[in-house]
């Protein structure tokens, strides 16, 4: 349905009240008449603009999950565009989402109205189907107090993927390790490697470098906020894990972005409990602290449960009608590209269980999944975006992930040979990962090749672990590394998908950027 609107309701339900009010004054006044009802008028309409006013979206808006025909739109009312003692508020109202061809919004196309409440945190989200493939598309959020108290966003936009019939341009950015405490205030809250340039109010200064870019799509691989970050205070109950998301996305860098830039999301430990969590540790002993051997009740907090809660409730990533809320899933984008988003925290065995056949991080139904899934793509380029790495190395000292001795390796060395065994080396097939906070191009003795996009800032960044490095989980050097970074910086993974045409074959370009978007390497594949 197409719909104009006016915008004036709100100064119609004004004067109505103003009548009204006129009525009462007069029986208690000598005042003329005329006057009475202008001074009301007058009122009115500055009541009815405070209360418009009173609401904000703070957070901005922000599209996610975007495929050739479908969109999850979200924002958040607020009672401010600051935080409030380290915390944005939320507001209760109502608001829709409009959604258009042209920027002018002449003919626009809108969503039911949505009630902000607190129990989902003053959160606007809905699913939007019946999208055109490849359409740029603009959208702005209208909000107010009640239906008749609204007024418009900022002016919004994401395009459809194309899908599996055309070849198109596409580029996206991989990110992880948005550390707001260490970006803000130091590695230890003294200040160490703490940001310091002028423009830091703004937020992380590769963000600014991803709205240049122009990228069709942004992947946060996890560890986008941090529950246990600073330790002495670990976020744990309900209020405290959504102050972490809104203190994250109030920045304006994050604000402008996403604004333009649709967005996919995983979730990786500290964005789910705390470092290296799995469901069913209590609390690892080094996150201990005074206060909760003081609260025992809270000391394994947050739950798991919590935890995946409060995922689905802060990003677009699945559909808030949805009775099954399933974190992993693929998108065709175009004819040369399909991507895989595993969900690495929801199905994994114990962390400190022997490692064997027993022990699974994706569960038998997320790999029976991807078994099925990545033999049925005739995408040109295939590329598995996990939140932690299958290939390494990583520290000898760590159970977390497929790279790790005593943690995965078993079932990342099953998934390995079965991507060999079905000519996946053959079929440009190619693993992204997050967690890591260093850049790498990694190949695995098997051949296939991993890229880390390394932590989003400096100061949340560490020194490379090399292949061969004693102490790493491949002191033999098995591991070949293409690309290791030197020293210690933030930055991102660029990903570009250059279609085939004109008797020139696709090519993916993998490119690593520092967080001032200094390119530090590159590697392009060409289709066979």
């Amino acid at each position: 349905m197409v719909t104009q609107e006016s915008g004036n309701d709100g100064h119609v339900v004004a004067l109505r009240s103003a009548k009204l009010r006129c009525f009462a004054e007069r029986k208690t006044t000598s005042t003329p008449a005329w006057l009475v009802f202008v001074v009301c008028c007058q009122l009115a309409l500055t009541e009815h603009a405070a209360r418009a006013e009173a609401i904000h979206h703070g957070q901005g808006e922000m599209a996610g999950e975007v495929t050739d025909s479908t969109v999850i739109l979200q924002s958040r009312l607020t009672q401010g565009n600051q935080l409030v003692d380290g915390d944005l508020p939320g507001s209760p109202g109502i608001a829709r989402f409009e959604i258009a061809t042209e920027s002018s919004f002449r003919e626009f196309r809108p969503t039911g109205w949505i009630e902000a409440s607190a129990d989902v945190d003053y959160i606007i989200k809905t699913k939007v189907e019946g999208l055109e493939p490849g359409t740029r598309y603009f959208y702005r959020l209208r909000y107010g107090a009640n239906k008749q108290s609204t007024q418009s966003g900022r002016t919004c936009s994401f395009r459809t993927l194309v899908g599996s019939e055309r070849g198109s341009p596409v580029s996206f950015v991989v990110v992880t390790g948005m550390n707001y405490a260490f970006f803000h205030y130091g590695a230890d809250g003294r200040g160490r490697r703490m940001y310091a340039g002028p423009d830091k109010h703004l937020g992380y200064p590769a963000l600014a470098t991803i709205i240049e870019m122009k990228p069709d799509f942004f992947v946060g691989t996890g560890d986008n906020v941090y529950y246990d970050v600073p330790m002495t205070t670990r976020a744990r109950t309900q209020a405290e894990l959504r102050r972490k998301w809104h203190e994250q996305f109030v920045q304006p860098r994050f604000v402008d972005l996403f604004s333009q830039v649709p967005t996919y999301w995983e979730k990786d430990d500290h964005d789910h409990r705390f470092n290296d969590c799995d469901a069913h540790t209590p609390v690892r002993g080094g996150h201990v602290t005074a206060e909760d051997r003081a609260n025992p009740e809270l000391a394994g907090q947050p739950s798991n449960q919590l935890g995946i809660r409060t995922f689905w409730e802060q990003v677009p990533v699945v559909d808030p009608r949805a009775k099954e809320r399933r974190t992993y899933r693929t998108h065709r984008v175009s004819r040369d590209l399909q991507i895989w988003l595993v969900e690495g925290r929801d199905y994994r065995s114990p962390n400190e269980m022997p490692d064997g056949p027993q022990k699974t991080l994706w569960g038998k139904q997320q790999m029976a999944w991807l078994q099925r899934t990545l033999p049925a793509s005739d995408a040109t380029f295939k590329i598995l975006i996990s939140p932690t790495p299958l290939v390494g190395p990583d520290s000898a000292g760590k159970r977390d992930s497929h790279a790790n001795i005593g943690g995965f390796q078993h079932e990342a060395g099953e998934f390995f040979a079965w991507l060999t065994e079905h000519g996946f080396l053959d079929k440009h097939f190619y693993l992204v990962c997050g967690d890591r906070h260093w850049q790498y191009h990694a190949v695995h003795p098997s051949g296939f090749e991993e890229f880390s996009c390394g932590a989003i800032c400096d100061a949340n960044s560490s020194r490379a672990i090399a292949p061969g490095q004693p102490g790493s989980t491949d002191p033999e050097g098995r591991v070949t590394h293409k690309y290791t970074q030197n020293g210690q910086s933030g930055g991102f993974l660029k990903v570009a998908i250059t279609p085939s045409g004109e008797g020139s074959p696709a090519q993916a370009e993998f490119s690593f950027h520092d967080e001032r978007g200094q390119r530090l390497y590159r590697e392009r594949k060409t289709a066979n």
